[in-house]
């Protein structure tokens, strides 16, 4: 009997020293999570054995479960490296279907899908419009590589600020390559419906009535319109048109794009002092643009950047996490899966009820305690040692047995 109890004991002590190979093996493995093994002694009793007096049939494992604390998180130089800071799981889809990963090592391949290693793609909650996402359905996170499109100026802010004691000017009428005949004139780029910019320039002259202007609008030396009174206080803030509002009469680029519908806004423009000044010149168009880069907020909102200065919502990472995060399968790479002793998934957003952040040009490490294992180790080695002497005890009980004559 004490045979079996220390082969029992051996293959404990085998097994433990396997767990403790495997987490030093992967001491350096992205995402990784130790394991623990756990065992359980062993009674082979009947119903009619009395208890108290069974000696025992030895030791097996009884689980290996894995330990999900949080790894130290290392920094890269790829955007597209994404580390969890909390709880929860990337959400990956592949061909074996629908997997949970903490490695964020992810990169782009030929089709523009946001993948890991082994090709599985990262799910994200797709764009709702006005900033929200679709947080009831998955996609594929796919990095857009046409060019962003572009809008047409509709809206303009114009902040400037005219001289006070500014003279009528001595020619007239006013022309714009006669200097003589305006005071003051700034430009700024517009753009048509097809990204194509256009130079719109506009001059003020001044009134004969007092805290009065005249303002003209040209686009490519074109005149849009007539002259607009800008009428101010005595405290040099204006008070004519009220809203501030300016808007133009359409103006067709002629260039196919569609006609430009301007309104500019002068309701920051002042009349303080000796000096003409521009502080504020905003428009809301852009023209085309190309793919400069990714960026990954602490919330998984995942944004493309373009060269014209414009930011689109591509998707906002899906996470994912369990009841029983023990129960899970897993499947090599770093990967689990769902069981039914796990649960199902909640998926959410990072940064939401108890999700982690994520942390973009990051990789979370393994959690492995080098030093822990080390001492696991050598705990292992003495229990193998110990078993084996108890083997090598019950040979020489046996053998004297035998002996006797």
């Amino acid at each position: 009997m004490s045979f079996r109890i220390a082969l029992s004991g051996l293959n404990a002590a085998s097994s433990h020293l396997d767990v403790t190979a495997h987490n030093i093996a992967n001491v350096n493995t992205t995402g990784f999570k130790s394991s623990r093994a756990s065992f359980a002694d062993v009674y082979a009793t009947s119903n009619n054995d009395v208890t108290k007096t069974t000696p025992g049939a030895g030791a097996k494992l009884n689980s290996i479960v894995q330990q999900f604390s949080q790894g130290n998180i290392d920094f890269t130089d790829n955007n597209l490296d994404l580390a969890i800071s909390g709880e929860g799981f990337f959400t990956m889809k592949g061909n074996s279907g629908i997997t949970y990963s903490r490695a964020g090592a992810f990169s782009v391949d030929r089709e523009g899908f946001v993948v890991n290693t082994n090709g599985n793609r990262l799910q994200v909650f797709p764009p709702a419009g006005d900033g929200q996402f679709a947080t009831g359905s998955l996609s594929d996170l796919r990095l857009e590589v046409n060019e962003n499109a572009p809008e047409a100026t509709t809206r303009a802010e114009i902040g400037v600020n005219l001289p006070g004691n500014a003279p009528v000017p001595t020619a007239s009428p006013f022309d714009p390559s006669v200097a003589s005949s305006y005071n003051h004139a700034t430009s700024m780029t517009i753009y048509d419906s097809l990204g194509a910019g256009h130079t719109a320039t506009m001059y003020f002259v001044k009134d004969p009535a007092v805290n009065t202007w005249q303002q003209q609008l040209y686009v490519d030396d074109v005149a849009v319109g007539g002259f607009n009174t800008l009428q101010y206080d005595n405290q040099g803030t204006l008070i004519s048109p009220a809203s501030g509002v300016v808007t133009y009469p359409t103006y067709d680029p002629g260039t196919g794009a569609a006609p430009l519908d301007l309104s500019f806004d002068y309701q920051t423009t002042t009349q303080y002092g000796p000096e003409f000044g521009v502080n504020t010149l905003q428009q809301n168009g852009f023209t085309t643009g190309r793919l400069t880069g990714v960026e990954v907020s602490s919330t998984g909102v995942v944004s493309a950047r373009y060269t014209n200065g414009q930011a689109t919502s591509l998707g906002r990472v899906a996470m994912a996490s369990f009841t029983n995060p023990n129960g899970l399968q897993q499947q090599g790479d770093t990967a689990w899966a769902e069981t039914f002793s796990s649960g199902g998934p909640r998926v959410g957003e990072p940064g939401t009820s108890n999700f982690g952040l994520l942390q973009a040009g990051a990789l979370e490490g393994s959690n492995v305690d080098l030093t822990e294992q080390l001492v696991e180790m050598i705990t292992a080695q003495r229990n193998f040692q110990a078993n084996t002497q108890m083997i090598q005890t019950s040979d020489a009980v046996t053998q004297a047995i035998i002996n006797i004559r």
